[in-house]
């Protein structure tokens, strides 16, 4: 019987491949887990996992660290709608622009892609950003909107996920809460950053080719053909680009969450930033900051008491879906967790794979999951379950497994067609979706085909 307890992670992955629906392959798999469960001890199997997938969802918001996280995710929301809404963004990238710092094309591309790295905090708030405030200057220097595709679309998400001081970090902080681990979750999470091996290369990737104005592949030919927007697009630019005001807008929102995200990590830490708890943290530096720029923007007259309140409701609604998401994922794992999946994983893996294949198959596993579903946080959903009992079980390193894990979700969802970053980055740069797909597929590809290597090196380092 220790052999069905594998069927709930393959119906996730199975439905997410087929229906390109995370939410509804959580939903089915949680179901499927509660059923194994319930078929252990009743005989109306249907009804007690009914039952049980909600209790089961119950306990998990019951949790306070759980609570935090998904309070958490909801109020970022609200964040990101007034630094967007402010018009800050745009005034202190137009600043930087307009004291000539782009006289060429490697200037213009250093201004991009340190754009895309400064909005660390969301990645389409990144892409959309930095790709609103280039395109006319890549017009200029004769450079490709595919080129601005790739620049930006390869800085956001590897970005987030390297610097992990927003959303990112505190979603898989989360996850990783749920687990007993000699270290703390917060130090794992920290030392996945140099095992990120595919985040790393693709940052590599774009400051080559700012750097040296060099192309290659499909995107080659795309400098020789200089490419209009659509009219769609054009009307989405329009809509898009809100009128400047203020860089502060954008700056004290983002130092007042850093800074503050420091001192509670020492705070919580008793004086010890490395033993402080993220979750708290996160949480509390968020709220600090939300309140900081809901005066700043009330202050300067520019929005009423009434009109932040519906920017930061809207702000919330946006991120309802992921909050979904981030709910269900740790209520899977909860199920699965007492359901024994991984450690029977761990056990078949043991005895079948030889240990320095695991962390390779990880990263491999994510990447073709997150490019047909293109989420790599719904990735992050799935397969953290299976990754974290593999440590505790096989004595595998928890940083270099979570960050196979991580790279792999970014991998895939770099080159998949569906994933909104990949669309927004097209939009946002004015290039067809299609055209930047297969541009950058080429250097996703080899970036992956990098990592991959780099996973089996570092597991015959570090595990054999």
């Amino acid at each position: 019987m220790e052999w069905l307890s594998v069927l709930p992670p393959l119906v996730a992955i199975v439905v997410v491949l087929w229906r390109k629906e995370v939410i509804v392959a959580l939903l089915m798999a949680i179901f499927s887990s509660e059923l194994l469960l319930a078929y252990q001890n009743h005989s109306n199997i249907i009804f007690y996992a009914f039952i049980g997938s909600i209790e089961r969802t119950i306990s998990v918001v019951s949790s306070p660290g759980n609570a935090r996280l998904l309070i958490f995710s909801l109020l970022i929301g609200a964040l990101l709608a007034y630094i967007r809404n402010s018009g800050g963004v745009t005034a202190m990238v137009n600043k930087l622009v307009n004291k000539g710092v782009a006289k060429s094309k490697r200037q213009v591309g250093t201004v991009t892609m340190l754009t895309g790295m400064v909005i660390f905090i969301e990645s389409n708030l990144s892409v959309l950003t930095a790709g609103i405030i280039s395109r006319d200057l890549f017009d200029k220097f004769k450079m490709s909107r595919a080129r601005l595709a790739f620049i930006i679309d390869s800085t956001s998400a590897p970005v987030c996920i390297l610097i992990l001081l927003n959303g990112w970090g505190a979603y898989v902080l989360g996850l990783l809460n749920n687990y007993e681990l000699e270290q703390s979750s917060m130090s794992i999470l920290w030392g996945t950053i140099p095992f990120n091996f595919y985040a790393i290369i693709a940052l590599l990737m774009v400051a080559y080719t700012v750097f040296t104005d060099n192309v290659h592949g499909p995107l080659k030919q795309s400098e020789l053909e200089l490419h209009t927007l659509e009219d769609n697009n054009k009307e989405y630019l329009k809509e898009a680009l809100i009128t400047p005001t203020k860089a502060r807008f954008m700056i004290v929102p983002l130092l007042s969450m850093i800074l503050a995200m420091f001192f509670f990590m020492y705070w919580t830490g008793d004086g010890d930033i490395t033993k402080g708890s993220g979750g708290k943290s996160v949480l509390y530096a968020t709220c600090f900051a939300l309140a900081i720029t809901y005066f700043l923007l009330l202050f300067s007259k520019r929005f009423s008491h009434k009109e932040l309140v519906e920017v930061g409701f809207e702000g919330l609604s946006e991120l309802l879906p992921l909050v979904t998401i981030v709910l269900f994922s740790l209520t899977l794992g909860a199920s699965l967790k007492e359901l024994g999946t991984g450690v029977f994983i761990a056990g078949f893996v043991g005895e079948n794979l030889p240990l320095v294949f695991v962390v390779p198959m990880l990263f491999v596993v994510g990447g073709i999951i997150s490019f047909s579903t293109g989420t790599s946080w719904g990735t992050f959903a799935i397969l953290i379950p299976i990754g974290v009992p593999l440590i505790q079980s096989l004595g595998l390193p928890p940083s270099l497994v979570i960050a196979a894990i991580l790279g792999g979700g970014v991998f895939g969802d770099h080159c998949s067609p569906i994933s909104d970053t990949t669309c927004v980055s097209a939009i946002a740069s004015g290039c067809d979706l299609l055209e930047h797909v297969k541009t950058q597929l080429p250097y996703s590809l080899f970036g992956g085909a990098l990592a991959l290597v780099a996973y089996f090196v570092a597991s015959i380092i570090m595990v054999v």
